[in-house]
Order: structure tokens, then C-alpha cells, then sequence
């Protein structure tokens, strides 16, 4: 059977282990498939923050939370968050992911527009307030 790039097998996509988190692009602009959004999914291992905070300039993004729980830090404020939770982070906004949890945390990621990682602007002085 055909596979046609509409319809993607996580398992089947690479992983690339990133700081605080194990991640797969399973839409990207270079698919195709949409002109509209991109989409990837993380897995954060209990303890993991994913690091360095960072912003999408031109971009926002809306996570949900598959399992898992943790918190979420958003220009400046923790917020907690757990399977079940969508979160949008507006354009510019500064943020990461902690996993508080004992379980792996696994979050989608779609951004609108289309993103890749050389849409991410890094703050690396930027801590997660313990």
C-alpha cells in the first residue's frame, strides 16, 4: 500500500534528541501538505526542561498535553498544566516546558504559520523560577 504524505506514522518519523526533550517533525513546510500549519510532537522525560526558553517571532503556537503533566512557563509566569491542556503561546512570547511528573510528558506542537527550528529565537538567560 501506498502511503500518500497526508497521513504520517510517528514511529516512523526520525526523533532528534534536543535539550529537555525528544523530538519528531511530523508536518513541515518541506511536506507539502499544508500552507497553513506545522506540527510536531515532544516527549519530556520526568525532571526535563525543555531549554533554552525560546519565542517564535512571527509566529504562535498551540500545544495540547497528550500525557503527562507539568508546568508551563510563559513571559515570566508558571503556570501548571497536565494531560488534557492546550496552551497557545502568542507571537514573541517567551516560554518552555517543565516535567514535574513521574511519567513522560507528550505534548503536539502546531504552529501557525508554518514553522522549523530556524523559526525559534533562543533566550538563553532566561531560567525556569524553580
Amino acid at each position: 500500500m501506498i502511503i500518500p504524505n497526508n497521513i504520517v506514522y510517528e514511529d516512523l518519523v526520525e526523533m532528534k534528541a534536543l535539550p529537555g526533550r525528544d523530538l519528531r517533525w511530523l508536518f513541515t513546510p518541506e511536506s507539502g501538505v499544508s500552507e497553513s500549519f506545522s506540527l510536531n510532537v515532544v516527549v519530556i522525560k520526568p525532571g526535563n526542561t525543555v531549554k533554552p526558553a525560546h519565542s517564535h517571532p512571527n509566529r504562535e503556537e498551540l500545544i495540547y498535553i497528550v500525557s503527562g503533566e507539568g508546568s508551563a512557563y510563559i513571559d515570566g509566569v508558571v503556570y501548571p498544566i497536565r494531560s488534557g491542556t492546550a496552551v497557545l503561546f502568542p507571537k514573541k512570547s517567551i516560554h518552555m516546558l517543565q516535567n514535574t511528573g513521574n511519567a513522560d510528558m507528550k505534548v503536539v506542537c502546531v504552529f501557525m504559520p508554518q514553522a522549523t527550528m530556524a523559526d525559534y529565537t533562543f533566550h538563553e538567560d532566561v531560567i525556569f523560577p524553580d
